[in-house]
């Protein structure tokens, strides 16, 4: 895999995805649909869907595909695949609240390596470089030229102080239950993988998730996480969250800075 052409690539096409996602999110109305597991799914996603599978397909042919919209997609039998979330966030998108993003990443040997989050309702994107390392772009996305990048590291926690992000639309009791063992200063809320980003940032040092996300959902996020020297475990056992399982489904996890002295589920 030529990490330099991926990355520009997924870049290219989250910015292109974004801009026929904001099209449709500014208009006076869309059509929302409901799946067969009783989500939503909108002319957006649908879109966005074909724009980065059609783009990824031409630029790497021989490395397989997941995508969400696609259900025919859905069986795997590679070690490296390409992973996308077109629209993560559908219902933050149908409330008409910015915390949705675009999601492309890739797997390799079960474990996100690279990928890009673009929020493009918060004008904030989040990559990996070429080498792994993560950044977020400060503007102004040309889709040819990069603009100015800050490296993006985890924060060093304050155990006794401690800054969590959670699930704006899936927070339940048992969420409340396991960040009450923590001590914590702030808790905020956040759609999407936006979570994700936000420990990576340092803004947050812990985001639980105990809940049904797919690998779509979590990977492109992941491995923002993970170039920016952060985790993301299981939440039974605190192995590392792995990639290509079976129908693509996740247990509950944590993402988090190293720094945080995790509690047991």
């Amino acid at each position: 895999m030529n990490y330099e052409t991926l990355v520009t690539v997924m870049r290219r096409l989250a910015l292109e995805a974004g801009d026929k996602i904001m099209e449709i999110y500014e208009s006076d109305d869309f059509e929302v649909k409901t799946k067969s597991d009783s989500s939503p799914v909108t002319e957006a996603d649908e879109a966005a869907d074909a724009l980065i599978s059609a783009g990824l397909r031409e630029a790497f042919p021989d490395v397989a595909l997941v995508t969400e919209e696609q259900a025919d997609s859905h069986t795997l039998d590679a070690m490296t695949f390409l992973i996308v979330d077109p629209l993560d966030g559908t219902k933050e998108f149908v409330n008409r609240r910015g915390d949705f993003t675009v999601n492309i990443a890739l797997v390799e040997e079960g474990v996100p390596t690279r990928g890009v989050v673009y929020a493009p309702a918060k004008g904030r994107m989040f990559y990996t470089d070429s080498v792994g390392k993560s950044v977020e772009e400060t503007g102004p996305f040309d889709k040819e030229t990069v603009g100015e990048t800050v490296p993006l590291s985890v924060s060093n926690a304050n155990n006794s102080a401690l800054m969590v992000v959670a699930s704006k639309s899936h927070r339940d009791e048992a969420t409340d239950a396991y960040i009450g063992k923590y001590a914590v200063e702030d808790s905020k809320s956040a759609g999407s993988s936006l979570k994700f980003c936000l420990v990576a940032t340092g803004e947050a040092d812990l985001y639980p998730r105990l809940g049904r996300t797919m690998e779509w959902d979590t990977a492109a996020g992941h491995a923002v996480l993970s170039g920016a020297g952060g985790r993301v475990v299981r939440f039974d056992d605190h192995t590392p969250l792995a990639y290509g399982k079976p129908e693509f489904a996740n247990p509950f996890f944590i993402a988090y800075a190293p720094s945080v002295e995790l509690k047991d589920a």
